[in-house]
């Protein structure tokens, strides 16, 4: 069992609130985390939606599947019986009333599609409900490291000891963890069989599709243009698609944890919403399945590609360090109309940034810190710190708060 370091935010959500609802990838270990909780601090019936009879018990009957239930209930797949939210909310608002007091730990949701896709639902349970997510395998969880790169950066505390084990190698175990420890072999009729069971399945619960067989393209087309800035005339062009149906689909697969993007960022906000983002997707080892590239000769064979590919693995490391450790830090990545640009800037609630360029090299020059140069002067005091992520082995100083660290940094 490796221990998923979501599980600290997961016991202070049950113990502040009524409901919480841990969405995230499927396969992701949501079932394993929430089943594995102590009972000292929920002692709790479960059920699982991917039960054909427990799923009609729900829609049919929504009051009494809840009601009839005398302890804390975890629900696993809940977006299956949206009919739940309303009757969980009657349900904990009457436990309010009886009981003069305050009410946590009631009911334990999960679900593999993003509850804030659902204003319907999410709003229902305003004041009642926490969210969390929870990723696949990361680097962190898998070296078990202390998860505090995010902070050290604005700290500027920069240690490193070199491990042994292989850049590829924590790259290829971040992943799912049913097959963080399977050869490449065998993870590629898993992969298969992950995509075909999250479009036939998970798909047409959310929405009615009417070219379903297109899916598959247009995940691939996406792969291809991976931590490129979006664009959404030429995605559905390349896919065959009109601009809305294709933007809806894109849409999809964020609710569904495929992809996420990361909005620019700019010293004026507003600014934020009218430029493109760079699109990633969630899990690097899905990343690599579609571009049907193996990662162990993807550096040798395509040195191009594999920058993407680490660029991936960067980004969605880092949303798993704020999911698991920052909440109040947000991602975004920087270009100015002159094609000057940073991949990654970090921002904390009080507005100071930190801005990371990745590197596939094992040496860096002054050039790489161009992008970041601009940043800084942009920012101006509230410029932490920019760092050059490479894959040599020394910490070096490049100018006033400009750094070239070693990448495993990121998971120590």
């Amino acid at each position: 069992m490796i221990t998923r370091y979501l599980e600290d935010r997961l016991y202070r959500a049950l113990l502040l609130n009524p409901v919480v609802y841990l969405n995230g990838p499927r396969q992701a270990g949501k079932s394993t985390l929430v089943r594995s909780l102590d009972e000292s601090a929920l002692s709790a019936d479960y059920v699982t939606l991917d039960s054909p009879t427990q799923l009609a018990a729900a829609v049919n009957a929504p009051q009494d599947f809840l009601t009839k239930r005398k302890q804390s209930l975890i629900i696993d797949e809940v977006q299956l019986a949206p009919e739940l939210f309303r009757e969980i909310k009657i349900a904990v608002d009457e436990l309010r009333f009886q009981q003069k007091s305050a009410i946590h730990g009631k009911y334990l949701l999960t679900g593999s599609a993003n509850i804030m896709a659902f204003p319907e639902l999410s709003q229902s349970l305003v004041g009642r409900m926490s969210v969390l997510t929870l990723y696949p395998l990361s680097a962190v969880e898998i070296t078990k490291g202390k998860g505090d790169f995010i902070h050290n950066l604005f700290d500027q505390n920069f240690t490193f000891s070199q491990n042994s084990a292989s850049f590829l190698e924590i790259m290829k175990k971040s992943t799912y963890p049913e097959i963080h420890a399977l050869d490449s072999s065998i993870r590629q009729d898993w992969f298969e069989s992950y995509i075909a069971t999250l479009l036939q399945r998970d798909v047409r619960s959310l929405a009615q599709i009417e070219k379903l067989s297109t899916l598959p393209n247009l995940l691939r087309i996406l792969a291809a243009r991976a931590g490129g800035l979006i664009n959404d005339a030429e995605i559905a062009r390349d896919a065959g698609l009109n601009p809305m149906t294709c933007k809806n689909y894109k849409t999809l697969f964020k609710m569904l944890f495929i992809t996420f993007e990361i909005a620019p960022w700019f010293r004026n906000t507003g600014k934020r919403l009218v430029k493109s983002p760079k699109g990633f997707f969630i899990d690097t080892m899905l990343l690599s399945h579609l571009l049907q590239f193996d990662i162990d000769t993807l550096e040798a064979k395509r040195p191009d590609i594999f920058g993407h590919v680490l660029e991936n693995f960067v980004a969605s490391e880092l949303l798993k360090l704020i999911n698991i450790r920052n909440p109040n830090v947000s991602l975004f990545h920087f270009r100015t109309n002159d094609n000057k640009e940073v991949d990654f800037v970090l921002e904390r609630a009080d507005n100071k940034i930190v801005g990371i360029e990745v590197k596939k090299s094992e040496t860096v020059t002054p050039s790489d810190f161009k992008g970041l140069i601009t940043l800084q002067e942009l920012a101006k005091d509230d410029f932490s710190t920019g760092v050059v992520l490479y894959k040599g082995k020394d910490i070096i100083p490049f100018g006033k708060n400009l750094w070239a660290i070693p990448l495993p940094m990121l998971w120590q």
